[in-house]
């Protein structure tokens, strides 16, 4: 599969990204999680051009071939998507999030109704709501499974250990502790059909939020798997038998 590989200015940001190209009123973004890049989404990008989708794949802030910041606040991450899908003149799109990937497409999604048609939203950790505990970290040690494709991954693309901006790790752990009540309210103004994908034991997704807001988002499906927190790595067959069919329906 070949990707077009370019780099822009956003607000000041330099933020990388590949396209697919091609003739698709409804591009696919897809956005990778912390710590990764977009390569991450190589095998699921090449099966969506089979099937005639134009693909764009982003590097996030301090992810990739982006460039590095001095502040790394999850709305802007969610701001460079939106100045990417500006700059490409992007009318309405599907979109993908693995992790934080997902918790920024899910504030593109709440921001801006009218341009997101549908996102899937994978094992994202949400946010906390006012009077919330604060959230326990997962202590459960990946499988061999996990580890052999964690391992794996890193050897084909090992850019993404090199090039992540680890200055990120404890102001992303900071903003998950912090009530984000904002972020809740306006889950009920995501007007793109919604697929969450969940997994298993290792994975980030606090049930009982999750129940919230599966109820709140007007129209959202809930998948559960049962593997740990990167279902297109680890389970790479059930996610995209679960996530195709959804992206390419009428």
């Amino acid at each position: 599969m070949e990707m077009t590989a370019t780099k822009v200015s956003l607000a000041g940001v330099t933020i990388s990204y590949r396209d697919s190209g091609g003739e698709d009123p409804h591009p696919v973004l897809l956005v990778h999680g912390m710590g990764g890049d977009g390569h991450t989404w190589d095998r699921f990008a090449a099966d969506l051009v089979h099937q005639g989708r134009r693909v764009i794949i982003a590097d996030l802030r301090g992810h990739g071939r982006s460039a590095h910041t001095s502040s790394y606040i999850f709305a802007e991450f969610a701001d460079d998507l939106h100045r990417l899908c500006d700059g490409l003149e992007l009318r309405e799109l599907d979109m993908v999030g693995h992790s934080l990937g997902g918790y920024a497409v899910s504030l593109l999604a709440q921001q801006r109704p009218d341009l997101v048609r549908r996102v899937v939203i994978e094992e994202c950790p949400l946010p906390r709501r006012t009077g919330d505990p604060i959230p326990m970290l997962s202590r459960r040690l990946p499988t061999w499974t996990e580890l052999w494709h964690a391992v794996t991954s890193a050897v084909r693309h090992p850019r993404a250990l090199i090039a992540f901006d680890r200055s990120m790790t404890t102001s992303a752990l900071q903003q998950f502790r912090q009530p984000n009540q904002q972020w809740w309210d306006q889950l009920a103004d995501i007007e793109a059909d919604t697929l969450i994908l969940v997994g298993g034991p290792g994975g980030m997704v606090d049930p009982v939020k999750l129940e919230i807001m599966h109820a709140a988002i007007p129209s959202c499906e809930v998948i559960r798997f049962k593997t740990g927190h990167s279902i297109h790595r680890d389970r790479y067959r059930d996610f995209a038998a679960a996530v195709m069919p959804f992206l390419m329906r009428d």
